[in-house]
């Protein structure tokens, strides 16, 4: 699958991420936030449990769950 990827600031200059399947809009739930594009068309392996560049977790269970996945606050 390929993914869109958004960002976010956060406290501490960290920054939150979004990732939406390719060509998809940001959910409703999520648009009224100040996200920004920064990478399109990346490659999300079925399989992948973790994405370390934007500290999300479980990425493909959230998008199937969601329709979208983001970074744990934990991550923060």
């Amino acid at each position: 699958m390929r993914i869109d990827i958004y960002r976010r600031a956060e406290h501490a200059g960290h920054f939150s991420y979004l990732a939406v399947p390719e060509g998809n809009m940001i959910p409703e739930e999520v648009v009224n936030t100040d996200w920004e594009p920064t990478d399109r068309a990346v490659d999300l392996d079925d399989g992948a449990t973790h994405l370390a560049d934007f500290a999300i977790d479980q990425p493909m269970a959230q998008i199937e769950a969601k329709g979208y996945a983001i970074t744990s606050v934990k991550d923060l």
